[in-house]
């Protein structure tokens, strides 16, 4: 049992094994939608060791074997959980050979578990590897910048961290508690006037969750937690001599009924609570002689959280994804588009001010439901009340989240020539949620 995969990818033998040394490799490869996360990354694929965290406190450990090491052509792990069982019989070898211009990456896995239940994860790390890659090619030639970033251990920071480390950069993270290695401690109110001290750009994604019921101690956190700390951060940036401080945003800024339309980066903001916000917190961000970049980001679409995993629990409780009618536009936008947009806006020195972060195709709430149901291979017939949000977020809570009406489209994207990985709704979800053929297997 295990499995044997390969594929040819049009990239030089150098280049996919050096993207493979790199922190980051292993978060970028772990599929959202496996009930598993990157604990600890080994510090060499060599000989080190990395540990995955697993449901129920559990851990999954993976040892580098020196002795199935090759320089350049491969590298071997093995499941070193103690006691050893039936599950975690594993070893994987990593095989790169020439093949023309191109390499022939092999992965040979011996494992007590079946390839059919393989195969999907496979297939996510196939397409992964393989987009990461051609997105790293298209690029603008730079040299490594060191950036700082907020918000790094959350959803977008951690697939955003590995994407640049991959890429060869290098990521601190500003933390607002003990700060570990590599790491420095970030006082939101006061940060060290050194905080910033060799750092070329600033990613801010830090905030308080808007999920929750809108009472008015969560408002007064969500509106604290951006505004005057982001206004503090982006002055000492500009202080500091750093070149771009990229900051966090949301399609929230065009309103809460702002789907008569499409919208695009040049309309001004709407109406609600969280239209304000973002319209303060992108007002903070901006200081003279700063090139500043806001990312208005629509629904992140990932198989590891936020609001994907929610939908797709109540289409396979035989419920939907539709709320009410289902007439109200969701701008949504695939994890990898999401940080891809990111890391452009860091790379790319003519980009400043607003971008809207989400595919050229929003779709209302009912082909949301229609799209995932059919994916899922569920019946699409009972939709849920719309007071079924409000009893958990509340009326206002309710509708500037779950049923906000948002039509948003990204034309500073399109007018660049930026490419996107899945920019429709049915290449998204079957990429995060597991439903993607291999590109080549065997065995």
């Amino acid at each position: 049992m295990g499995i044997h995969a390969e594929h040819t990818l049009p990239f030089d033998r150098d280049t996919v094994w050096r993207w493979h040394t790199r922190p980051g490799a292993v978060t970028r490869l772990t599929p959202g939608f496996l009930p598993m996360r990157v604990a600890r990354e080994a510090a060499s694929i060599r000989s080190g060791t990395t540990v995955f965290s697993l449901p129920a406190g559990q851990q999954w450990v993976a040892r580098h074997l020196d002795s199935g090491y090759v320089a350049g052509h491969q590298f071997t792990d093995v499941a070193a959980n103690q006691p050893v069982r039936a599950a975690t019989q594993w070893r994987h070898v990593h095989r790169f050979e020439d093949a023309g211009q191109g390499t022939l990456l092999i992965d040979d896995v011996s494992a007590r578990i079946p390839e059919p239940l393989l195969r999907p994860a496979w297939a996510y790390r196939q397409r992964q590897l393989l987009e990461d890659l051609k997105f790293i090619a298209s690029l603008p030639r730079t040299a490594p910048k060191t950036v700082a970033m907020t918000g790094s251990s959350g959803l977008v920071g951690t697939h955003l961290r590995a994407q640049l480390t991959t890429a060869g950069h290098t990521v601190i993270p500003l933390v607002r508690g003990a700060a570990g290695p590599g790491e420095r401690h970030w006082e939101m109110d006061n940060p060290s006037p050194d905080l910033l001290r060799g750092v070329d750009a600033v990613v801010h994604l830090a905030g308080e969750t808007i999920m929750g019921r809108f009472t008015d101690e969560k408002k007064r956190k969500i509106q604290d937690s951006r505004v005057e700390p982001t206004r503090k951060l982006a002055r000492l940036a500009a202080d500091s001599g750093v070149e771009v401080f990229v900051g966090a945003s949301a399609v929230g800024y065009y309103g809460t009924d702002a789907g008569s339309f499409p919208h695009t980066e040049a309309d001004g903001p709407g109406e609600g609570f969280l239209a304000e916000v973002c319209e303060a917190w992108e007002e903070a961000a901006r200081v003279e002689g700063l090139r500043t970049v806001h990312i208005r980001t629509g629904l992140a679409l990932s198989g590891a959280g936020g609001l994907l995993p929610v939908l797709k629990a109540s289409v396979n409780a035989g419920l939907t994804a539709q709320f009410g009618a289902g007439d109200f536009w969701m701008s949504w936008v695939a994890l990898d588009d999401l940080t891809d947009f990111y890391v452009r806006a860091l790379l790319d020195t003519t980009v400043s001010g607003p971008v809207n972060a989400t595919s050229p195709e929003p779709v209302t709430n009912a082909e949301m439901s229609a799209a995932l149901a059919a994916l899922l291979h569920r019946p699409n017939l009972l939709a849920i009340p719309a007071f079924g949000p409000k009893l958990l977020l509340g009326d206002e809570g309710a509708h500037e989240l779950a049923l906000a009406d948002q039509r948003v489209v990204p034309t500073v994207a399109a007018e660049r020539g930026w490419q996107m990985r899945y920019p429709t709704l049915e290449a998204a979800l079957r990429h995060e949620l597991g439903r993607e053929q291999l590109l080549v297997s065997q065995g």
